[in-house]
């Protein structure tokens, strides 16, 4: 048979001279990712078989074997799932089949690189387990043979992890796929059945299938003096547990093991933040182990990523990812559903319309809402004295919790607003769950319950200001009077509050209210002198109005006089219920359409440069500086740079 040389893909290749490099700081974890790999493989095919069961071929019985050659100085995973065609070898060793390559590697390899261990963890959370062989090997060899396929079209892939590997077809009687590592000089401490037991026990314990290692026993030696040594006997023996970890009690779980279970599905090498696992009985009968991250995937904001958790039927493996299961502002969550009530044949098309789907669905979301809540809870949790000096004792478990829910919030707060536009059965849920800077505070620390715990007497809503970034936030013109008077304001800075807010009008009957939205109302909090001062400036400022409005009759729906601007001369806002200026530029620079709204002028009449318009020369120059200004103090940009550069250097000589 010929053997064809192909390339790797190019981030493949740099993944590989990391990986080679030693720089995965746990080397034992390669066994737990090829062992994970075949496990899938026959979870692939047992879901495969369920539509054609000749791909049983004379072996039904689906396993996991593992085995060392002390002499030749190789490590065989063998198992007999699915299998791969010689193309299909080619698709799959060859390159990363998943989104945001290019991203993983520049976080690898970019100016601030990451330390060993730090590169390692990096390498697990993007899931490229077969790579992890080329810790331990020199070289690795492939042989593989799809299920249904001739034995005469077998293939063999094999690669030394430099910049290519070789594909050849072969005679292999047995379907399903080996791999085999040539050892490097530094890694025969595997060559030791003990060695390869400790692991497989410790990472792949729970692995619903038999894994299997070849019975030793001792001989002594034949010649005196000669010393005895291990010998194999031939016979084969179950190493794990080989029943799935969410099948068993609770109480015989430890949460090492559950954290294991954890890795194995996630390809993390981070600990989960916190996990659920429950039985549910009742119209519908299931088991779920759901996960909450540490960290954020690195596609997590990939639209066309599927995200979801694994569906089993009866514990057979049905499909990854199974999104019908979870909602898109869940898309974080990992873990595992099992359903006593679904269908073995089971297609993504039926999940969307089953009653019982949507009914595991509710059931899933509502505990993983409930995991955060415990989190948020015993964010903050500190020991305190009641009345009668009785101190509440702070206990390990919930100490151990502390801070969980702002590193949480840090990684994937972004998407979980998502949710008040996904999801209004929870909304005033997701909403107690919310965290946001404030005028008080630079970190996302502030709830809306903390909010209106800390609401002046007489405040009637809860003001908030979406921007760019947080210093954007900070400084806009539109926070001048409210800064005065002492009233706190929300500063929003990720990009889709804009759009989550229009879906939260009020929390707990207190409104929001946009402070860059309609005329300033502060209602109790503004006196009647500050009013009738309001009032009289706009009446006398009048003339300056209407030829303020003709000048920028091009750019502004309205030009008015406002009492929110202490400092500043002008401010641009959009009238109530209309589309924020900073949601327009983001949907524009998306290449989405967008309201092409004109924003309301307010003027500071007591401002010096407002004041010099009334008789100046330069009435229409100044005019248009003080609305590009605005501009520019809320995060745009002028419509003709270069005529506001034009303006300012006419007046500056």
């Amino acid at each position: 048979m010929s053997k064809h040389t192909h390339s790797f893909q190019a981030e493949v290749a740099q993944l590989l001279h990391l990986v080679t490099h030693s720089l995965y700081s746990n080397k034992e974890i390669f066994l737990r990712e090829l062992i994970s790999n075949a496990s899938d493989a026959c979870d692939k095919l047992r879901f495969e078989a369920l539509n054609d069961a000749a791909l049983y071929e004379d072996a039904p019985n689906l396993e996991v074997r593992v085995a060392f050659d002390t002499e030749a100085r190789t490590i065989t995973i063998t198992d007999n799932g699915i299998g791969m065609s010689e193309q299909e070898a080619v698709d799959h060793l060859g390159t990363i089949a998943k989104s945001g390559t290019k991203e993983f590697m520049s976080r690898l390899t970019g100016d601030q690189k990451a330390t060993a261990s730090e590169q390692g963890q990096l390498i697990g959370q993007f899931g490229v387990g077969f790579y992890s062989g080329f810790i331990v090997a020199d070289r690795i060899t492939v042989e593989s043979r799809r299920a249904g396929l001739p034995a005469g079209q077998g293939v063999r892939w094999t690669s030394g992890g430099a910049g290519d590997f070789e594909v050849e077809q072969i005679e292999r009687p047995a379907r399903g796929t080996s791999v085999i590592l040539h050892l490097r000089d530094d890694a025969g401490d595997y060559l030791n059945a003990w060695k390869l037991k400790q692991i497989i026990g410790k990472y792949s314990d729970h692995i619903s299938l038999p894994i299997l290692m070849e019975k030793e026993e001792w001989k002594e030696g034949e010649k005196e003096g000669e010393p005895g040594q291990m010998v194999k006997t031939g016979e084969w023996e179950t190493v794990n547990k080989a029943s799935a970890l969410w099948t068993r009690p609770k109480k015989e779980i430890t949460a090492e093991q559950y954290q294991d279970f954890y890795k194995t599905i996630s390809h993390d090498f981070e600990n989960p933040l916190t996990w659920s696992h429950n039985r549910v009985e009742g119209n519908t009968e299931y088991t779920q182990l759901l996960y909450i991250p540490a960290k954020a995937p690195f596609d997590l904001w990939n639209r066309d990523k599927k995200a979801g958790v694994k569906l089993y039927v009866k514990r057979v493996f049905i499909m990854d990812d199974a999104e019908a299961l979870m909602p898109s502002y869940l898309r974080f969550v990992k873990g595992v559903i099992d359903s006593n009530d679904l269908p073995l044949n089971v297609s993504r098309e039926l999940l969307q319309e089953s009653r019982d789907v949507r009914l595991i669905r509710d059931g899933s979301v509502k505990r993983v809402l409930a995991m955060l809540e415990d989190l948020a809870k015993h964010d903050r949790h500190e020991a305190s004295t009641d009345a009668e000096g009785v101190t509440d004792v702070v206990s390990e478990e919930d100490k151990a919790k502390e801070g969980k829910y702002t590193q949480f919030y840090t990684e994937f707060g972004a998407v979980l607003k998502e949710g008040l536009g996904e999801d209004f059965a929870n909304r005033e849920r997701i909403a107690k769950l919310l965290r946001f800077a404030s005028t008080s505070t630079d970190s996302a620390s502030v709830s809306f319950a903390d909010y209106k715990a800390r609401m002046k007497e007489g405040q009637e809503a809860i003001y908030y200001i979406t921007a760019d970034t947080l210093a954007a936030a900070k400084n806009s013109p539109q926070l001048e009077v409210f800064k005065k008077k002492g009233i706190e304001v929300l500063l929003m800075t990720d990009r889709v509050d804009e759009w989550a807010l229009n879906f939260l009008h009020d929390f707990d009957g207190t409104p929001l209210q946009s402070v860059a939205k309609g005329a300033v109302d502060l209602g109790k909090l503004q006196d009647e002198a500050e009013k009738k001062a309001a009032e009289e400036a706009a009446e006398q400022f009048k003339p300056v109005l209407a030829r303020l409005k003709e000048a920028l009759k091009d750019k502004a729906e309205d030009v008015r006089v406002t009492t929110r601007l202490v400092d500043s001369p002008a401010c641009l806002v959009v009238q109530d219920g209309g589309m924020s200026m900073q949601l327009a530029r983001l949907l524009k620079q998306a290449g989405q359409s967008a309201p092409d709204a004109k924003p309301v002028l307010e003027v500071n009449p007591e401002h010096p440069l407002v004041k010099k318009l009334d008789g100046s020369v330069h009435f229409h120059d100044l005019a248009n500086i003080l609305f590009d200004q605005a501009l520019l103090a809320e995060g745009g940009l002028p419509e003709d740079p270069a005529a506001y550069v034009k303006r300012v250097n006419a007046l500056l000589v």
